[in-house]
C-alpha cells in the first residue's frame, strides 16, 4: 500500500493490483481492512472511491465523517476529475492523439455478471432478455484518446465523466479494444501479476477539492512497473 497523501482529513492511496478497494469477503484483505488495521479499530475509515480488484491506481478515503461526506458530495456533482490509461487489444478507433468522446447507454447483466452497453453491437439474445428498463439505464461519457501504437496493443488516455462499474471496460469492448488481460470482455491477451490475473487499466490521476481548505489538488499514482516491462514500447 503506497500513499500518496495523508492529513487530518483524507488519505490517498494508490492500490495494487489484486487487492479489492472495500467490501471483501469475510477473511480476504483488502485496503479498507489494511487502513483500520493501520489507524486502529476505533478510527473513521470512509470509502469514498472505489476501484475493480484487478485494477490499480488511486483512491481516496475520508478520515472523518464530514471530510468523507464532502468529497463524497463532490464525485456525485461530478467535480472530481478522473484520469486513466490502459492498454488495450486491436485498433482504438481513432486517429493518433485525437480526442473522441463516447456516450453510451449501459446495462448490468445479471447473468453474465458484467456491464453491458446498449447498442447494435449487442446480438446476443440473452443479454437483450435480461436487459433492465430503460429508466434503469446508466449513461456512461467518456473521452478518449490513443497516445501510442504497437503492433497489436496500444496505450490509451481515458477521462469518465459519468457511469459506473465497469463503465470504462465495457465501453473499450464494445468499440472492439478490450483492455488487455480483461478476459471477461473479450481480451486474447493474457495478463498476470504475482500468480494473479490482472487487466491493463490504472487510475493515474485524480484531481478534487481538498474537503477542509477547498483547494484542487491532483494526486498521481505511477504507471505499473508490470506494463513498462511487458510492453516497454509503448513507454
Amino acid at each position: 500500500m503506497k500513499v500518496l497523501f495523508d492529513d487530518s482529513e483524507i488519505i490517498v492511496l494508490d492500490k495494487p493490483v489484486g487487492l479489492a478497494t472495500a467490501n471483501s469477503p469475510r477473511g480476504e484483505n483488502s485496503l479498507y481492512v489494511e487502513l483500520v488495521d493501520r489507524f486502529g479499530s476505533g478510527c473513521f475509515v470512509g470509502v469514498v472511491s472505489r476501484l475493480d480488484k484487478p485494477v490499480s491506481g488511486v483512491v481516496v478515503f475520508g478520515k472523518n465523517k464530514s471530510a468523507t461526506a464532502n468529497v463524497a458530495e463532490q464525485f456525485r456533482h461530478r467535480t472530481v476529475k478522473k484520469e486513466y490509461v490502459a492498454i488495450v487489444e486491436r485498433r482504438f478507433p481513432s486517429a493518433l492523439g485525437e480526442w473522441v468522446t463516447w456516450r453510451d447507454c449501459i446495462h448490468w447483466n445479471d447473468m453474465a455478471r458484467r456491464a453491458v452497453v446498449d447498442g447494435p453491437g449487442q446480438k446476443s439474445s440473452h443479454l437483450r432478455e435480461s436487459r433492465q428498463k430503460e429508466a434503469d439505464c446508466d449513461s456512461a461519457e467518456t473521452s478518449a484518446r490513443v497516445v501510442k501504437r504497437a503492433g497489436e496493443v496500444s496505450l490509451v488516455e481515458l477521462q469518465p465523466k459519468t457511469g459506473r462499474r465497469y463503465r470504462l471496460r465495457a465501453q473499450l469492448a464494445f468499440r472492439g479494444c478490450p483492455i488487455v488481460g480483461d478476459r471477461l470482455y473479450g481480451s486474447r491477451l493474457p495478463l498476470s501479476f504475482e500468480g494473479d490475473m490482472v487487466i491493463a487499466l490504472h487510475a493515474q490521476r485524480l484531481t478534487l477539492g481538498h474537503p477542509k481548505t477547498g483547494d484542487k489538488t491532483t494526486f498521481e499514482a505511477e504507471i505499473p512497473k508490470l506494463w513498462k516491462a511487458r510492453y516497454a514500447i509503448l513507454f
